[in-house]
């Protein structure tokens, strides 16, 4: 006679439910309601054009350096910036400038596809500001429910990014000049990320004192590549940084993007005022990370070295004072 007995059979919890959709705003959902590749080719095309605008100003200033710094009252003539010179050098930090963008956001695409996840080809944003743009951004129109693709997602844009830049800032630098020191008042002065600064160490050595170093248009191409991307991993809300830090540390990222936002304040009215205006643009787009379906799932190995690699990278492009002179104590003595 068979024993029958029922064997104890291990329950295996059911999947924690999903998070609740993410409702986007009345003019999301019209601009991102449905394909448009047209307007994404004619903002592509717009800020090749507003690049190359701004950047026949910093093609100039590279091409006559010399005579700009023996005679700092020069005025150049319509004719000098209209140079084919000066008009080769521009399309070359249109270029330069264009293609880090692009990897950066295709980087997020890219990886957006591998994962069956919808997103949007990149939106670029035309500007007349100092580097002719305000960048650009893809717009993922599911939500990311799982921490591995919420991370990979998040780093695959600014790594591409700083491979891209790297390059632009070295073979640019070794193009560089340096030349006699142009009087302070009424000149702009960049800060420097780290990694220009261990470049200028190794590659072109010490500036001399009483001297300026004149960054070819690539290589400010590349200064700004390592700006977008030190923009872009500060680990608040859905910035990069912010995906990156919540597949590292779950929701205890909130609070890490809390403290970075109050450094904002602080970093705004010490080195740049452009924090602030940073840190309201961020306000605007929130601060808290939606959640994933598997937080306590490990990340595992590779991906946690990807994060301390990612971390170094942000230390390395980071420019405390991206504008120098412009701090909130400098802007309230002009007044």
């Amino acid at each position: 006679m068979d024993d029958n007995r029922f064997e104890s059979i291990p329950l295996t919890p059911l999947p924690s439910p999903p998070p609740p959709p993410h409702r986007p705003r009345a003019w999301r959902g019209w601009l991102f309601a449905k394909s448009r590749p047209w307007l994404n080719g004619l903002l592509f095309a717009l800020t090749v054009a507003s690049t190359f605008a701004v950047g026949l100003g910093w093609a100039a200033s590279y091409a006559y350096a010399e005579l700009l710094s023996r005679n700092p009252d020069m005025v150049l003539s319509k004719a000098e910036l209209h140079a084919p010179r000066v008009l080769g050098l521009a399309l070359l930090y249109a270029v330069a400038l264009m293609i880090i963008l692009a990897g950066h956001e295709l980087g997020h695409y890219l990886t957006c596809r591998r994962y069956g996840i919808e997103a949007t080809l990149p939106f670029f944003i035309p500007a007349p500001t100092l580097i002719g743009t305000m960048g650009a951004f893809i717009r993922i129109k599911a939500p990311v429910t799982r921490k591995r693709q919420l991370f990979d997602i998040g780093i695959a844009g600014p790594l591409t990014g700083f491979v891209l830049a790297v390059p632009a800032l070295a073979v640019g630098l070794a193009l560089s000049k340096v030349v006699p020191a142009l009087p302070s008042e009424g000149t702009i002065v960049f800060g420097d990320p780290l990694l220009l600064k261990l470049l200028v160490r190794f590659l072109a050595g010490p500036v001399p004192p009483g001297y300026d170093l004149i960054l070819h248009p690539v290589a400010f191409a590349g200064w700004v590549g390592m700006l977008v991307t030190a923009l872009n991993l500060f680990p608040i809300g859905q910035l990069d940084g912010g995906h990156i830090s919540y597949a590292v540390f779950g929701p205890k990222s909130n609070m890490l993007g809390r403290i970075f936002l109050a450094a904002f304040a602080v970093m705004g009215v010490v080195f740049w005022v452009g924090w602030l205006l940073w840190a309201g643009i961020i306000l605007i787009l929130g601060t808290r990370h939606p959640r994933t379906w598997d937080e306590d799932s490990p990340l595992g190995s590779t991906r946690t070295a990807l994060a301390a690699m990612i971390a170094l990278i942000f230390i390395l492009a980071f420019i405390p004072d991206p504008v120098r002179g412009y701090n909130l104590f400098d802007i309230i003595k002009m007044f």
